[in-house]
């Protein structure tokens, strides 16, 4: 036995000898510092495995980033860290790869443009409020890190890692397709929901903490949530990703891709209609409305503006589909005098009273759980911010704000001007387009939800804006490519044509 061990050391180096050393760790650690500590140790191996397949296959990686990020809210999923650290922990690796590769690919010369400067801005500002100490309680590391690493840091890790990986018109098409088959499966899963119910964990959570803002009239309407954190998130992401969907459907060449572009954004607009997240209408609109700007062209502003002045007339002015509670609920964000609206209006305007004492907002990390009961800034923590602009008018003030909108601009400014003036295939201008359409959408929902900063919002639409940089660079290929697909579906066609004719002679 002695023997058969010694050999099998001798020729598999020093790969047991290190095995057998993190056995020996493992049983230490439970016994003196316990479980946590020992699984910890047990899952080392396969993080260093990890770690070589990440850089082994780097695009596997990002594969990986995309899939966490689309479904770490599915409420079945339970992790014992913070739920931003396996984003940042694949977000890192894949700058890592980059950094080490940028020798070989000058990658990070395409980063060089206005949406990295618009970051640069608000990153700016951020580094700033390490300062702000307008609770007087000193200055909080720890909290204004925590705060500068989730609304600030992770969008320069998204734009990065966008700007780098998307490197080909392949892999392009493959995120623009893989983006549509996780939107499809979420209006499958509130189709689930709503046909045959929630998950032990949603209905938990739904029977909780969602209660109030997802079983309305006396328990006769629910709003689903489908994969994600609750129905205003789900509503307003589906709502931004139809934009895109019908877009990309509308405008590119290939009957196929249209079919499936086109097809995949009547099941989204039906999941979001389900979530009963009224401002999604009004993200459907502004998104279509501003491709409609930069498509420059008459054939398709004429038949948009019809379908929307249409739909918008059936909303208002109409009662048609009434007996379904959910658009019954939709026709219900065109009434001035909605409650949840008016509650919204009641807490900006006591939020406006504390923050004229606050034009640098209390800081960012701030919370009540770092805020003494007796400071006057605590009440500003405590009322539901409603909106991610309004949590970001708390925490960064009046002048936060400016310079995030300032910011926003310049970075949607740079994608639109690449769209109007520097793209010139079609297809493109439609990518480019849709992606633009589907940020202001969001933004638009984060006016009335706090949905921007939300899993997979950032992740999704920041890199979909980063796309649009990248598409002068991969124009060239992009025109190649595409031709040579057209041939090919040319030629199965003509195939097709040529088998039909032979049957029926």
């Amino acid at each position: 036995m002695i023997n058969y061990f010694t050999t099998y050391s001798r020729e598999n180096g020093g790969r047991v000898l290190l095995l057998f050393l993190l056995f020996l760790l493992a049983i230490y650690e439970f016994i003196t510092a316990g479980f946590q500590t020992f699984a910890i140790v047990c899952v080392l191996p396969f993080i260093i495995l990890f770690v070589y397949v990440a850089f082994r296959w780097r695009m596997f990686t990002f594969w990986v980033l995309i899939t966490i990020n689309y479904f770490i809210q599915l409420k079945d999923i339970s992790l014992p860290v913070p739920m931003s650290l396996p984003n940042e922990i694949l977000e890192l690796i894949l700058l890592g790869i980059a950094v080490i590769d940028a020798r070989q690919d000058p990658h990070f010369q395409r980063a060089c443009n206005l949406m990295l400067f618009g970051l640069f801005f608000w990153l700016g500002y951020c580094c700033i409020e390490v300062l702000n100490d307008s609770c007087s309680l000193g200055i909080n590391i720890a909290s204004w890190f925590t705060g500068f690493r989730l609304m600030a840091l992770q969008l320069l890790w998204i734009f990065l890692i966008f700007t780098i990986y998307i490197a080909s018109p392949k892999i392009l098409m493959t995120y623009l397709k893989v983006w549509a088959l996780f939107s499809l499966f979420s209006a499958f899963w509130v189709w689930k929901q709503e046909t045959f119910g929630f998950t032990t964990a949603e209905k938990q959570w739904i029977e909780t903490r969602g209660r109030s803002t997802h079983i309305l009239n006396a328990g006769t309407l629910t709003r689903y949530f489908s994969t994600f954190s609750d129905a205003a998130n789900y509503g307003c992401n589906a709502a931004a990703a139809a934009v895109s969907f019908i877009i990309f459907g509308i405008t590119t060449p290939l009957r196929k891709d249209k079919v499936f572009f086109l097809t995949i954004s009547v099941f989204v607009i039906w999941g979001f209609f389900q979530s009963g997240t009224r401002t999604a209408i009004f993200c459907l609109a502004a998104g279509l409305i501003l491709y409609v700007f930069l498509s420059k062209s008459i054939k398709i502003a004429i038949p948009f503006t019809v379908t929307f002045i249409l739909f918008a007339f059936i909303l208002i002015f109409t009662n048609i589909g009434n007996s379904n509670q959910q658009i019954r609920r939709m026709r219900s964000a065109f009434n001035k005098d909605d409650a949840s609206a008016n509650v919204r209006d009641i807490n900006k305007d006591a939020i406006r009273k504390y923050i004229k004492d606050a034009p640098w907002g209390i800081g960012l990390g701030m919370s009540p759980d770092n805020i003494p009961v007796n400071n006057k800034f605590r009440k500003l923590s405590t009322i539901p911010p409603d909106s991610e602009y309004v949590f970001i008018w708390v925490h960064t003030g009046p002048i936060g704000m400016t310079v995030f909108l300032i910011s926003m601009a310049i970075m949607l400014g740079g994608a639109c001007r690449i769209v109007l003036f520097e793209l010139k295939n079609k297809t493109l201008i439609g990518i480019g387009g849709g992606l633009c359409g589907s940020f202001v959408a969001i933004q638009l929902g984060a006016y009335a939800n706090q949905v921007l900063y939300q899993y997979p919002n950032g992740l999704t639409f920041f890199g979909g804006l980063a796309i649009v940089y990248v598409l002068p660079y991969l124009e060239p290929e992009w025109i190649e490519w595409e031709k040579k697909r057209l041939a090919e579906e040319e030629k199965k066609k003509r195939q097709k044509l040529e088998k039909k004719l032979v049957s029926r002679v």
